[in-house]
Protein backbone atom coordinates (compact mmCIF):
# COMPACT_ATOMS: atom_id res chain seq x y z
CA UNK A 1 0.00 0.00 0.00
CA UNK A 2 1.70 3.26 -1.01
CA UNK A 3 0.98 5.77 2.06
CA UNK A 4 -0.36 9.39 1.55
CA UNK A 5 1.00 12.46 2.36
CA UNK A 6 0.55 15.42 4.93
CA UNK A 7 -0.64 18.42 2.07
CA UNK A 8 -1.20 20.86 4.53
CA UNK A 9 -1.56 21.48 8.49
CA UNK A 10 -2.91 24.93 9.35
CA UNK A 11 -5.21 26.63 12.23
CA UNK A 12 -7.83 28.83 12.51
CA UNK A 13 -9.29 30.81 15.18
CA UNK A 14 -12.32 31.62 15.82
CA UNK A 15 -13.05 36.17 16.26
CA UNK A 16 -14.85 37.40 19.36
CA UNK A 17 -15.28 40.31 17.13
CA UNK A 18 -16.16 41.55 13.78
CA UNK A 19 -12.45 42.86 12.84
CA UNK A 20 -11.97 39.33 11.68
CA UNK A 21 -8.62 39.33 14.43
CA UNK A 22 -8.53 37.06 16.88
CA UNK A 23 -7.43 39.28 19.81
CA UNK A 24 -8.90 38.01 23.67
CA UNK A 25 -8.57 38.73 27.04
CA UNK A 26 -8.50 37.11 30.10
CA UNK A 27 -11.42 34.62 30.96
CA UNK A 28 -12.27 34.61 27.70
CA UNK A 29 -12.52 31.01 25.61
CA UNK A 30 -10.29 30.46 22.59
CA UNK A 31 -11.69 28.15 20.09
CA UNK A 32 -10.55 27.32 16.97
CA UNK A 33 -9.92 24.63 14.47
CA UNK A 34 -6.87 22.38 12.80
CA UNK A 35 -7.35 22.24 9.59
CA UNK A 36 -6.06 19.06 8.30
CA UNK A 37 -5.51 17.77 4.21
CA UNK A 38 -3.75 14.70 2.91
CA UNK A 39 -3.48 12.91 -0.53
CA UNK A 40 -4.12 9.21 -0.31
CA UNK A 41 -4.60 7.06 3.36
CA UNK A 42 -2.42 7.96 6.29
CA UNK A 43 -1.90 6.39 9.73
CA UNK A 44 -1.64 8.67 12.32
CA UNK A 45 -0.62 8.07 16.14
CA UNK A 46 -2.04 11.35 17.64
CA UNK A 47 -2.77 14.88 16.69
CA UNK A 48 -2.54 17.71 19.84
CA UNK A 49 -2.75 21.08 20.17
CA UNK A 50 -0.55 23.11 22.64
CA UNK A 51 -1.50 26.37 23.94
CA UNK A 52 0.75 28.84 25.96
CA UNK A 53 1.44 32.06 27.25
CA UNK A 54 4.42 33.37 28.72
CA UNK A 55 6.08 36.62 29.53
CA UNK A 56 10.21 36.13 28.81
CA UNK A 57 13.03 38.98 28.79
CA UNK A 58 16.67 38.33 27.94
CA UNK A 59 19.87 40.54 27.25
CA UNK A 60 23.91 40.05 27.68
CA UNK A 61 26.40 42.35 29.07
CA UNK A 62 29.72 42.42 28.99
CA UNK A 63 31.67 41.93 32.35
CA UNK A 64 35.69 42.25 32.79
CA UNK A 65 37.64 39.99 35.23
CA UNK A 66 40.63 41.25 34.53
CA UNK A 67 43.30 42.92 32.37
CA UNK A 68 43.21 39.93 30.17
CA UNK A 69 40.06 38.43 30.51
CA UNK A 70 36.19 39.83 29.50
CA UNK A 71 33.03 37.45 29.80
CA UNK A 72 29.87 37.87 28.84
CA UNK A 73 26.71 38.02 31.58
CA UNK A 74 23.60 36.82 30.27
CA UNK A 75 19.79 37.90 31.56
CA UNK A 76 16.94 35.77 31.24
CA UNK A 77 13.54 35.34 33.60
CA UNK A 78 10.19 33.86 32.27
CA UNK A 79 6.81 34.27 33.63
CA UNK A 80 4.23 31.51 32.28
CA UNK A 81 0.66 32.85 32.12
CA UNK A 82 -1.08 29.17 30.91
CA UNK A 83 -0.28 26.20 29.90
CA UNK A 84 -2.89 23.98 28.26
CA UNK A 85 -2.44 20.90 26.26
CA UNK A 86 -5.11 18.53 24.63
CA UNK A 87 -5.36 15.31 22.34
CA UNK A 88 -7.27 15.71 19.41
CA UNK A 89 -6.77 12.08 17.72
CA UNK A 90 -5.10 8.77 18.97
CA UNK A 91 -3.12 8.53 22.43
CA UNK A 92 -0.79 10.13 24.63
CA UNK A 93 2.58 8.14 24.09
CA UNK A 94 4.33 9.22 21.05
CA UNK A 95 6.73 6.41 20.91
CA UNK A 96 5.11 3.44 20.62
CA UNK A 97 4.77 2.44 17.13
CA UNK A 98 3.55 -0.85 17.26
CA UNK A 99 0.41 -0.81 14.66
CA UNK A 100 -1.78 -1.14 17.74
CA UNK A 101 -3.88 2.26 18.27
CA UNK A 102 -2.46 3.61 14.54
CA UNK A 103 -5.71 5.96 13.41
CA UNK A 104 -6.35 5.91 9.31
CA UNK A 105 -6.97 9.36 8.11
CA UNK A 106 -8.60 8.82 4.75
CA UNK A 107 -8.00 11.64 1.52
CA UNK A 108 -9.41 15.14 1.44
CA UNK A 109 -9.64 17.81 4.14
CA UNK A 110 -10.51 17.21 7.59
CA UNK A 111 -11.25 19.28 10.35
CA UNK A 112 -11.09 18.88 14.38
CA UNK A 113 -12.38 21.50 16.78
CA UNK A 114 -10.63 22.84 19.97
CA UNK A 115 -11.11 24.99 22.70
CA UNK A 116 -9.37 26.47 25.92
CA UNK A 117 -10.39 28.99 28.12
CA UNK A 118 -7.93 31.48 29.36
CA UNK A 119 -7.23 32.04 32.82
CA UNK A 120 -9.09 34.45 35.14
CA UNK A 121 -6.61 36.40 36.63
CA UNK A 122 -5.28 39.55 34.53
CA UNK A 123 -2.96 38.60 31.83
CA UNK A 124 0.01 41.24 30.42
CA UNK A 125 -0.55 42.57 27.12
CA UNK A 126 0.55 41.06 24.25
CA UNK A 127 3.96 42.90 23.44
CA UNK A 128 7.44 42.81 21.02
CA UNK A 129 10.22 44.54 22.64
CA UNK A 130 13.97 45.07 22.04
CA UNK A 131 14.71 42.98 25.23
CA UNK A 132 11.68 41.03 25.99
CA UNK A 133 8.28 39.96 24.62
CA UNK A 134 4.56 38.82 26.00
CA UNK A 135 3.37 36.02 23.41
CA UNK A 136 0.14 33.89 23.16
CA UNK A 137 0.41 30.78 20.55
CA UNK A 138 -1.56 27.70 19.88
CA UNK A 139 0.69 24.59 18.22
CA UNK A 140 -0.42 21.84 16.96
CA UNK A 141 1.73 18.57 16.23
CA UNK A 142 1.11 15.48 14.22
CA UNK A 143 2.78 12.73 15.06
CA UNK A 144 2.99 9.51 12.81
CA UNK A 145 5.15 6.02 13.03
CA UNK A 146 8.69 6.29 11.72
CA UNK A 147 8.28 9.68 10.57
CA UNK A 148 9.33 12.79 12.11
CA UNK A 149 6.01 14.86 13.77
CA UNK A 150 4.78 17.86 11.46
CA UNK A 151 4.81 21.53 13.64
CA UNK A 152 2.55 24.33 13.19
CA UNK A 153 2.24 27.27 15.61
CA UNK A 154 -0.14 30.39 15.33
CA UNK A 155 -0.12 33.50 17.47
CA UNK A 156 -2.71 35.25 19.03
CA UNK A 157 -3.23 38.30 20.67
CA UNK A 158 -4.52 39.21 24.09
CA UNK A 159 -5.17 42.49 25.69
CA UNK A 160 -5.66 43.12 29.26
CA UNK A 161 -8.10 45.50 28.93
CA UNK A 162 -7.19 49.40 30.64
CA UNK A 163 -10.43 51.88 31.04
CA UNK A 164 -8.98 55.70 31.17
CA UNK A 165 -12.65 56.07 32.64
CA UNK A 166 -11.50 56.07 36.09
CA UNK A 167 -11.09 58.98 38.53
CA UNK A 168 -7.10 58.21 38.91
CA UNK A 169 -6.77 58.42 34.85
CA UNK A 170 -9.28 61.15 34.47
CA UNK A 171 -7.47 64.03 36.34
CA UNK A 172 -5.35 66.46 35.00
CA UNK A 173 -1.44 66.58 35.25
CA UNK A 174 0.41 70.06 35.40
CA UNK A 175 3.75 70.96 36.02
CA UNK A 176 5.85 74.68 36.33
CA UNK A 177 9.90 74.35 36.15
CA UNK A 178 12.17 77.83 35.73
CA UNK A 179 16.08 77.59 34.77
CA UNK A 180 18.61 80.10 34.90
CA UNK A 181 21.11 80.23 32.86
CA UNK A 182 24.68 81.30 33.68
CA UNK A 183 27.70 81.89 32.29
CA UNK A 184 31.07 82.27 33.94
CA UNK A 185 29.93 85.15 36.17
CA UNK A 186 27.13 86.74 34.14
CA UNK A 187 23.65 85.72 34.95
CA UNK A 188 20.41 86.14 33.14
CA UNK A 189 16.97 85.99 33.48
CA UNK A 190 15.05 82.82 34.38
CA UNK A 191 13.49 80.93 31.44
CA UNK A 192 9.70 79.60 32.71
CA UNK A 193 7.83 76.77 31.75
CA UNK A 194 4.58 75.60 32.94
CA UNK A 195 2.64 72.87 31.26
CA UNK A 196 -1.02 71.49 31.66
CA UNK A 197 -2.69 68.43 29.99
CA UNK A 198 -6.94 67.48 30.86
CA UNK A 199 -6.00 64.14 31.79
CA UNK A 200 -4.04 61.04 32.41
CA UNK A 201 -5.41 58.41 30.49
CA UNK A 202 -5.51 58.28 26.39
CA UNK A 203 -5.75 55.46 24.15
CA UNK A 204 -4.36 55.11 20.51
CA UNK A 205 -5.70 57.92 17.95
CA UNK A 206 -6.29 60.57 20.69
CA UNK A 207 -4.75 63.60 20.44
CA UNK A 208 -3.33 65.30 23.35
CA UNK A 209 -4.61 68.97 24.16
CA UNK A 210 -1.52 70.86 25.56
CA UNK A 211 -1.83 73.82 27.67
CA UNK A 212 1.60 75.57 28.23
CA UNK A 213 3.20 79.41 28.70
CA UNK A 214 6.71 79.28 27.83
CA UNK A 215 8.47 82.85 29.35
CA UNK A 216 11.64 83.59 28.06
CA UNK A 217 13.86 86.31 29.62
CA UNK A 218 17.00 85.18 29.12
CA UNK A 219 19.24 86.33 26.21
CA UNK A 220 19.32 83.67 24.09
CA UNK A 221 17.22 82.27 21.63
CA UNK A 222 14.99 78.90 22.66
CA UNK A 223 12.49 76.92 21.05
CA UNK A 224 9.52 75.37 23.16
CA UNK A 225 8.69 71.42 22.21
CA UNK A 226 6.64 68.13 23.25
CA UNK A 227 7.22 64.67 22.93
CA UNK A 228 5.59 61.25 23.86
CA UNK A 229 8.08 58.64 24.90
CA UNK A 230 7.67 55.14 25.26
CA UNK A 231 9.48 53.64 28.22
CA UNK A 232 10.27 50.04 28.42
CA UNK A 233 11.80 48.17 31.57
CA UNK A 234 13.04 44.69 31.75
CA UNK A 235 14.00 42.78 34.82
CA UNK A 236 15.91 39.82 35.79
CA UNK A 237 17.93 38.38 38.08
CA UNK A 238 17.68 41.95 39.89
CA UNK A 239 18.64 44.07 37.16
CA UNK A 240 16.82 46.44 34.81
CA UNK A 241 17.41 46.84 31.31
CA UNK A 242 15.49 49.70 30.14
CA UNK A 243 15.04 51.15 26.91
CA UNK A 244 13.56 54.62 25.55
CA UNK A 245 11.77 55.61 22.41
CA UNK A 246 10.22 58.83 20.76
CA UNK A 247 6.90 58.23 20.16
CA UNK A 248 5.54 61.85 18.57
CA UNK A 249 6.54 65.20 19.01
CA UNK A 250 6.03 68.98 17.47
CA UNK A 251 8.08 72.36 17.59
CA UNK A 252 6.85 75.62 18.67
CA UNK A 253 7.65 79.14 17.14
CA UNK A 254 11.24 80.24 18.29
CA UNK A 255 11.49 83.04 21.22
CA UNK A 256 13.59 85.44 21.54
CA UNK A 257 14.62 87.14 24.95
CA UNK A 258 11.59 88.56 26.26
CA UNK A 259 9.20 86.81 24.52
CA UNK A 260 6.15 84.73 25.57
CA UNK A 261 4.18 81.68 23.79
CA UNK A 262 1.05 80.43 25.10
CA UNK A 263 -0.43 76.98 23.94
CA UNK A 264 -4.14 76.99 24.04
CA UNK A 265 -4.36 73.30 23.19
CA UNK A 266 -1.67 72.43 21.12
CA UNK A 267 -2.65 69.14 19.45
CA UNK A 268 -0.05 66.11 19.94
CA UNK A 269 -1.64 63.44 18.00
CA UNK A 270 -1.05 59.37 19.59
CA UNK A 271 -0.15 56.94 17.11
CA UNK A 272 -1.00 53.66 17.12
CA UNK A 273 1.35 52.12 19.77
CA UNK A 274 0.85 49.28 22.23
CA UNK A 275 -1.14 49.62 25.34
CA UNK A 276 0.63 50.10 28.88
CA UNK A 277 1.56 47.14 30.54
CA UNK A 278 1.65 47.93 34.72
CA UNK A 279 0.88 44.38 35.89
CA UNK A 280 3.75 42.37 34.86
CA UNK A 281 6.86 41.39 36.81
CA UNK A 282 9.58 41.70 34.30
CA UNK A 283 8.15 43.51 31.98
CA UNK A 284 6.80 47.36 32.08
CA UNK A 285 5.69 49.57 29.55
CA UNK A 286 5.10 53.36 30.01
CA UNK A 287 4.45 56.51 28.34
CA UNK A 288 5.12 59.85 29.11
CA UNK A 289 4.22 63.08 27.43
CA UNK A 290 7.09 65.70 27.63
CA UNK A 291 7.19 69.46 27.06
CA UNK A 292 10.51 71.10 27.07
CA UNK A 293 12.39 74.50 25.98
CA UNK A 294 15.54 73.46 23.91
CA UNK A 295 17.87 75.53 25.51
CA UNK A 296 21.11 76.15 22.79
CA UNK A 297 24.37 75.63 24.63
CA UNK A 298 22.58 74.83 28.30
CA UNK A 299 20.58 71.95 29.42
CA UNK A 300 16.72 71.50 28.66
CA UNK A 301 14.31 72.91 30.54
CA UNK A 302 11.71 70.54 30.78
CA UNK A 303 8.13 68.87 32.26
CA UNK A 304 7.57 64.98 32.44
CA UNK A 305 3.78 64.44 32.38
CA UNK A 306 3.08 60.43 32.80
CA UNK A 307 0.20 58.91 30.84
CA UNK A 308 -1.51 55.66 30.58
CA UNK A 309 -2.41 54.38 26.78
CA UNK A 310 -5.41 52.38 27.30
CA UNK A 311 -7.83 49.85 25.71
CA UNK A 312 -11.48 51.26 26.38
CA UNK A 313 -11.74 54.83 25.48
CA UNK A 314 -13.50 57.98 26.84
CA UNK A 315 -17.03 57.66 27.20
CA UNK A 316 -19.37 60.04 25.32
CA UNK A 317 -20.11 62.21 28.73
CA UNK A 318 -17.64 62.41 31.00
CA UNK A 319 -19.95 62.64 34.34
CA UNK A 320 -23.23 61.66 35.25
CA UNK A 321 -24.59 65.59 35.11
CA UNK A 322 -23.37 66.06 31.46
CA UNK A 323 -24.81 62.71 30.47
CA UNK A 324 -28.50 63.84 31.59
CA UNK A 325 -28.48 66.91 30.29
CA UNK A 326 -27.14 65.79 27.09
CA UNK A 327 -29.63 63.21 26.52
CA UNK A 328 -32.36 65.76 27.80
CA UNK A 329 -31.11 67.71 25.03
CA UNK A 330 -31.19 65.06 22.45
CA UNK A 331 -34.36 63.63 23.48
CA UNK A 332 -36.00 67.64 22.83
CA UNK A 333 -34.16 67.61 19.78
CA UNK A 334 -35.59 64.61 18.37
CA UNK A 335 -39.29 65.51 19.45
CA UNK A 336 -38.93 68.87 18.04
CA UNK A 337 -39.57 70.36 21.65
CA UNK A 338 -39.11 73.61 22.79
CA UNK A 339 -39.26 75.66 26.05
CA UNK A 340 -41.80 78.79 26.06
CA UNK A 341 -40.36 82.11 26.70
CA UNK A 342 -42.94 82.43 29.70
CA UNK A 343 -44.51 79.79 31.67
CA UNK A 344 -48.31 79.44 31.50
CA UNK A 345 -50.67 79.92 34.10
CA UNK A 346 -52.60 77.22 35.37
CA UNK A 347 -55.90 76.32 34.66
CA UNK A 348 -58.55 78.38 36.17
CA UNK A 349 -60.79 76.54 38.77
CA UNK A 350 -64.09 76.37 36.96
CA UNK A 351 -61.73 74.60 34.62
CA UNK A 352 -61.31 71.58 36.51
CA UNK A 353 -64.06 71.55 39.28
CA UNK A 354 -67.89 72.09 37.86
CA UNK A 355 -70.38 74.01 40.15
CA UNK A 356 -71.97 70.57 40.22
CA UNK A 357 -68.83 68.87 41.90
CA UNK A 358 -68.81 71.32 44.26
CA UNK A 359 -72.32 71.09 45.48
CA UNK A 360 -72.16 67.32 45.64
CA UNK A 361 -68.95 67.46 47.28
CA UNK A 362 -70.35 70.02 50.25
CA UNK A 363 -73.42 67.53 50.99
CA UNK A 364 -73.06 65.87 54.52
CA UNK A 365 -71.08 62.84 55.17
CA UNK A 366 -73.05 59.74 56.44
CA UNK A 367 -70.93 58.43 59.72
CA UNK A 368 -71.93 57.00 63.01
CA UNK A 369 -73.29 59.78 65.65
CA UNK A 370 -69.92 60.07 67.82
CA UNK A 371 -68.11 60.72 64.96
CA UNK A 372 -70.92 63.24 63.24
CA UNK A 373 -70.68 64.81 67.18
CA UNK A 374 -66.57 65.48 66.86
CA UNK A 375 -66.73 66.97 63.68
CA UNK A 376 -69.39 69.64 64.43
CA UNK A 377 -66.38 72.30 66.11
CA UNK A 378 -64.82 74.89 64.76
CA UNK A 379 -62.41 73.61 62.79
CA UNK A 380 -64.03 70.84 60.60
CA UNK A 381 -66.12 74.28 59.82
CA UNK A 382 -62.88 75.50 59.01
CA UNK A 383 -62.32 72.69 56.57
CA UNK A 384 -65.07 72.31 54.83
CA UNK A 385 -65.44 75.84 54.23
CA UNK A 386 -61.98 76.20 52.32
CA UNK A 387 -61.61 72.89 51.14
CA UNK A 388 -63.20 73.65 47.54
CA UNK A 389 -62.41 77.03 47.25
CA UNK A 390 -60.92 78.09 44.11
CA UNK A 391 -57.25 78.68 44.33
CA UNK A 392 -55.84 82.31 44.35
CA UNK A 393 -55.42 83.58 40.71
CA UNK A 394 -52.45 83.03 39.25
CA UNK A 395 -50.55 86.66 38.19
CA UNK A 396 -46.83 87.34 37.57
CA UNK A 397 -47.26 90.56 37.91
CA UNK A 398 -46.45 92.32 41.69
CA UNK A 399 -49.83 93.35 43.28
CA UNK A 400 -48.53 96.15 45.10
CA UNK A 401 -45.67 97.67 42.81
CA UNK A 402 -45.80 100.99 45.03
CA UNK A 403 -44.67 98.79 48.39
CA UNK A 404 -41.00 99.86 49.47
CA UNK A 405 -38.56 97.23 50.18
CA UNK A 406 -38.59 98.31 53.90
CA UNK A 407 -42.59 97.29 54.29
CA UNK A 408 -42.52 94.19 52.43
CA UNK A 409 -42.51 91.29 54.32
CA UNK A 410 -38.95 89.61 54.91
CA UNK A 411 -37.88 85.78 55.18
CA UNK A 412 -37.71 84.43 58.62
CA UNK A 413 -33.94 83.00 59.11
CA UNK A 414 -33.35 79.98 59.04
Amino acid sequence: MVLGKVKSLTISLDCLNDSNVPVYSSGDTVSGRVNLEVTGEIRVKSLKIHARGHAKVRWTESRNAGSNTAYTQNYTEEVEYFNHKDILIGHERDDDNSEEGFNTIHSGRHEYAFSFELPQTPLATSFEGRHGSVRYWVKAELHRPWLLPVKLKKEFTVFEHIDINTPSLLSPQAGTKEKTLCCWFCTSGPISLSAKIERKGYTPGESIQIFAEIENCSSRMVVPKAAIYQTQAFYAKGKMKEVKQLVANLRGESLSSGKTETWNGKLLKIPPVSPSILDCSIIRVEYSLMVYVDIPGAMDLFLNLPLVIGTIPLHPFGSRTSSVSSQCSMNMNWLGLSLPERPEAPPSYAEVVTEEQRRNNLAPVNACDDFERALQGPLFAYIQEFRFLPPPLYSEIDPNPDQSAEDRPSCPSR
